[in-house]
Formats: structure tokens, C-alpha cells, sequence
């Protein structure tokens, strides 16, 4: 399968700060939330969150998790965005070491909340999320994961067990430099109004099929 992302380096130079960071009280325990602001441009921010220290260490439990309104604060079932969230905090919550769940904020693949509106427009009139993407004139994925990369490094990060179904961004984050010590499937429940986008995930977007926890695919560090 071609690969949806484009390929990024990352720059001698570094693109992100740490600009804020103060431990929060969530529903999965208390979390170290750091907010990280791009140089260039200081109105775009991404978040970490950590439990634990997590510096200087390898297979560091680690979400990389891309922003979604319409399924975190609206509720809409058309995704598993927010059950894919909740698990991995309460993953990391729940290991003796802690972890990282880095939130991007890139929503809809990285076209906006707008044009998504706009894909699911045309999904209700038959296309797919792939489809839909490409009607809009984007590429299906246009995500980066050059600031997650950036934002482990500075945690101090050495390599990570990702929880992902992604093999792009798996294969993205080791490009960047960042070590995949584990890769761990991170499916959730389906339900009637997400099951067909998940298929698509599947069937045109090369995720990989989930596997019991016994089942968790050790990689070369």
C-alpha cells in the first residue's frame, strides 16, 4: 500500500518551546500537562501529558493522539476518537511507569474543522472518509508528527510502546528519529455509527487489525 503521509524531517533547529505546565486533576488520576507552542507561529499549540517520569527511559508507554472536536466535546459517534483517547489515559494511568499521551492539534487529518464538516457532508451523500477527503482536493492523511517527535525528546524520551492501529505513524516517528521499542494495537468498541468508517481504516488506510494484549508485537530497539 502507498504510503498516505508525506515524508518530513526534522529540523536542525528546533520548531517548538515549552511556553506552560501545571499537574491537573483528571478523571484517570492527576496528569503533568505541558502546553508546547510552535516558534514560528505562537497561537498553535500542542499538548503532553504526562504521569510519571518518563526521562531517560525506553518503551515509555505513549499515545500520539490527533485533536477531535466533534468526537471529544460534541460526542458525535461517527469516530472512536474520544474512546481511543480515554483508553490510552487510562492505559498510562494505570502502568506502574506511567507515560506520554501527546495531543496534536490537527483536526480531521489535518484539514480543519471546517472542511471535515464538509467531508461528512459528502459522506452522508455515500462517499467515504477517504472519498470525501480527496472530493475536498486533500490528501486522505495530511497529519505531521514532527512535533510529537520534538515534544518526546524534550520529555526525554529515549523510545517509545505506541499505542496505535496507524503503521503510518509508526513508520513516521521512527523516520523523525524516535525509537519504537513496541507497538501496541489500541482498537476500541464499534458501534453502528462508526463501523463502516472503521472498515475504511482497515481496507484503504492499511490500519492493523487489533490483538490481546498477550499478543503485543516486540520490536528492535
Amino acid at each position: 500500500m502507498a504510503s498516505i503521509h508525506n515524508v518530513h524531517t526534522l529540523s536542525s533547529s528546533p520548531s517548538i518551546e515549552r511556553y506552560a505546565e501545571a499537574e491537573i486533576p483528571t478523571l484517570f488520576g492527576p496528569f503533568r500537562v505541558i502546553v508546547y507552542r510552535l516558534i514560528d507561529s505562537p497561537t498553535e499549540e500542542h499538548v503532553a501529558m504526562v504521569r510519571g517520569d518518563v526521562s531517560g527511559r525506553d518503551a515509555v508507554l505513549t499515545r500520539v493522539h490527533s485533536e477531535c472536536f466533534t468526537g471529544e466535546v460534541i460526542h458525535s459517534l461517527k469516530c472512536d476518537c474520544r474512546d481511543q483517547l480515554d483508553a490510552a489515559l487510562e492505559a498510562i494511568a494505570a502502568a506502574p511507569n506511567g507515560g506520554v499521551l501527546i495531543y496534536l492539534r490537527q483536526e480531521g487529518r489535518g484539514i480543519g474543522l471546517g472542511n471535515k464538516i464538509r467531508a461528512y457532508a459528502l459522506q452522508a451523500q455515500g462517499h467515504d472518509t477517504v472519498e470525501a477527503n480527496v472530493a475536498l482536493g486533500f490528501a486522505p492523511d495530511l497529519r505531521r508528527y514532527d512535533a510529537a517527535v520534538e515534544i518526546l525528546a524534550d520529555l526525554g524520551v529515549k523510545s517509545v510502546a505506541l499505542m496505535t492501529n496507524n503503521p503510518e505513524k509508526l513508520h513516521a516517528l521512527e523516520n523523525l528519529g524516535m525509537k519504537i521499542a513496541e507497538h501496541i494495537p489500541h482498537w476500541v468498541a464499534e458501534q453502528e455509527h462508526n463501523r463502516e468508517y472503521l472498515e475504511v481504516k482497515r481496507a484503504k488506510m492499511g490500519h492493523l487489525e487489533g490483538a490481546p494484549p498477550a499478543r503485543r508485537r516486540k520490536r528492535g530497539i
